[in-house]
């Protein structure tokens, strides 16, 4: 991250999600995007949301990881012919981890006001993370047969693997750009 503040933005930019000469919109905590409104952090009239976003980062990461554990667990259940993989337990926390993954970005584009139609990177990854749902369906129940499953289940991470550069890099081709 650039240590050194923005020439619109009165917070360093260890608060913004990428360094401010790279940014391709506005920072979220910048004055410009806040104009006639007198939101300012130095005078506490931030909206309240934004004082969270480091927060809301870290759970989305953190889910991310144990999303794709979970998943990797279950997986290598399933491909050594144990049911427990389908447990009701770990499809339920399945659900849960999913559902705070996707509410901690929805958060995140909301705090960032980011409209993922006109950001390439954020495209890509919805994209591939209907990709990602639809091969990780078919690994874990949908496959008709081993084979079938263990395809679907290396694509998927594959993809997962994919998605993860896709963030790292804010470019649609992830460690090639």
């Amino acid at each position: 991250l650039c240590p050194v503040p923005c020439a619109l933005c009165p917070v360093p930019c260890a608060l913004c999600p990428v360094p401010c000469a790279l940014c391709p919109v506005p920072c979220a905590l910048c004055p410009e995007l806040n104009a006639g409104q007198q939101n300012n952090l130095l005078t506490g009239t931030a909206p309240k949301v934004t004082a969270y976003y480091l927060h809301i980062k870290l759970i989305h990461i953190c889910c991310v990881i144990a999303s794709g554990g979970l998943f990797f667990f279950r997986g290598l259940l399933l491909l050594n012919g144990l049911k427990s993989g389908n447990h009701a337990l770990l499809r339920w926390l399945s659900y849960a981890i999913d559902t705070a993954l996707l509410t901690a970005a929805l958060m995140l584009l909301s705090v960032l006001r980011l409209n993922p139609f006109t950001q390439p990177w954020l495209a890509s990854k919805i994209l591939l993370l209907v990709l990602y749902i639809v091969l990780g369906s078919y690994a874990l129940k949908r496959g008709r047969n081993q084979r079938t499953r263990l395809l679907c289940f290396v694509a998927a991470l594959t993809v997962y693997a994919l998605i993860y550069g896709i963030a790292r890099a804010h470019h649609p081709l992830a460690w090639l750009a």
